[in-house]
């Protein structure tokens, strides 16, 4: 019987479209053990308990690859990760189900082969990479190898993340991004990765507010969550460090200094006023990344 916790993960984080992610300390849980025969699913609707799972899926790519083949397969969930929410929820599923099966099958695979297979299924690295490494991580794909770095942040802080009632699927939020850019919206955002990586490795968080600045997906997906602009403004107002959108969306996140005890409350209150129900939940960054551990 083997447990992993992977953690939830925010990609993108401003302008670092596909190849910036991080850790949160928010996770989701599976217990997976082989049995004598069929395929017995605990802990999630009805609807995903079949092979489509995409835990099943991913333990079933492992299993291929390492041409393993188990009898039969419990798998009990515990899900704190809110489904299209921009949370990495399938991330966590497949970096889940991928080390789950590696386990049962005695740890044929290397973390990195573990990454490498990951991110082949979920299609690209940003989430992958800091749901198993843990922290905030820089992710690009080289020849079909996923090349990554932990990025040191210097000074604490945390996280801020509204998670509003509504989900936004991926495939949707890509479709209203362009095929192409101007030359100088990749110039605004390879400046701005820049500076933030550099503002979190020498503590000069005063720059994060311009750094998490993006020309390349949040105005086009704006559109899709309501009260968007306006909810970042309050944010910045209430002295957010930075805000964005997580992922995909539509869960907003935002920085904030580790000592800052007002801004939840006073969001939580501006927040009230809008149409929606938005979840307010402060969270540290998760440096361990997924955890495996054999009952």
């Amino acid at each position: 019987m083997v447990e992993v916790r992977v953690p939830a993960t925010s990609a993108n984080i401003g302008p670092g479209f596909d190849c910036l992610g991080i850790a949160v300390k928010k996770y989701n849980r599976f217990v997976v053990e082989e049995i004598e025969e069929g395929l017995v699913f605990e802990g999630c609707d009805e609807e995903f308990k079949n092979e489509d799972n995409l835990i099943y899926v991913a333990m079933k790519k492992c299993f291929d690859k390492i041409k393993y083949k188990p009898k039969g397969l419990s798998i009990k969930i515990e899900s704190d990760i809110p489904v299209s929410r921009g949370l990495g929820s399938s991330a966590a599923c497949v970096v889940g189900g991928i080390l789950a099966a590696n386990e049962l099958a005695g740890s044929p695979l290397s973390k990195e082969e573990v990454l490498e297979l990951s991110a082949e299924m979920e299609g690209h690295p940003d989430n992958i990479t800091p749901a198993l490494y843990g922290g905030m991580t820089v992710s690009v794909t080289e020849e079909d190898r996923t090349i990554y770095n932990k990025i040191n942040i210097k000074e604490d802080i945390k996280l801020c993340v509204l998670i509003p009632d509504f989900k936004l699927s991926t495939e949707k939020a890509r479709a209203v991004l362009p095929r192409s850019i101007d030359y100088k919206q990749g110039v605004y955002n390879i400046g701005r990765v820049a500076l933030m990586i550099s503002a979190l490795s020498n503590g000069d968080l005063d720059l994060l507010k311009v750094a998490c600045k993006d020309k390349l997906h949040e105005d086009y997906r704006a559109g899709l969550i309501e009260n968007f602009y306006d909810i970042k403004n309050e944010c910045s107002k209430q002295n957010a460090l930075a805000v964005f959108l997580s992922g995909a969306g539509p869960t907003i996140m935002v920085m904030l200094r580790k000592d800052d005890k007002d801004f939840s409350t006073n969001i939580k209150s501006y927040l009230d006023t809008l149409k929606n129900n938005w979840q307010v939940l402060e969270v540290d960054i998760d440096n361990d990344g997924a955890i495996v551990l054999s009952l």
